[in-house]
């Protein structure tokens, strides 16, 4: 395995385990993609040039640092979709990124930082257009 990347590490009865930063960013991406009022992650251009430069596949929008004593921080850049409450939204993705960190990893979240990029709007579903009245 590549030596360059952060992994969580424990060894027990039966062998050991390790858990790559890249699977924990994955969970985070995946859980703030599915938390309503996320319209899509969100990455600086500064980030996505060191996260190029430093050969990690960390993904887009989520930055994972795996500390000491079993724990790990969250960064997630997350744009918001229009007519929902920012604020309510940030608390959800939190919420969100720890429980499933904490089921899927066994790790313990200290922080779930969070950057709201921009606000998006949705798109116009084809059905929604006003239809053509026929010519006579």
């Amino acid at each position: 395995m590549a030596d360059h990347k952060e992994y969580w590490e424990t060894a027990g009865d039966q062998g050991s385990i390790r858990i790559s930063e890249d699977v924990v960013a994955s969970i985070a991406a995946l859980a703030t993609s599915e938390t309503d009022g996320v319209s899509g992650l969100y990455s600086s251009l500064t980030n996505d040039i060191v996260s190029f430069l430093s050969k990690k596949n960390l993904s887009k929008g989520v930055r994972v640092e795996i500390g000491e004593d079993d724990t790990v921080k969250i960064e997630i850049g997350f744009l918001a979709l229009f007519g929902h409450n920012i604020c309510e939204v940030a608390k959800q993705v939190q919420q969100n990124v720890k429980a499933q960190i904490e089921s899927m990893t066994g790790l313990r979240v200290t922080e779930a930082n969070i950057h709201v990029g921009g606000v998006t709007f949705a798109p116009v579903a084809s059905g929604d257009e006003p239809a053509e009245q026929p010519a006579e």
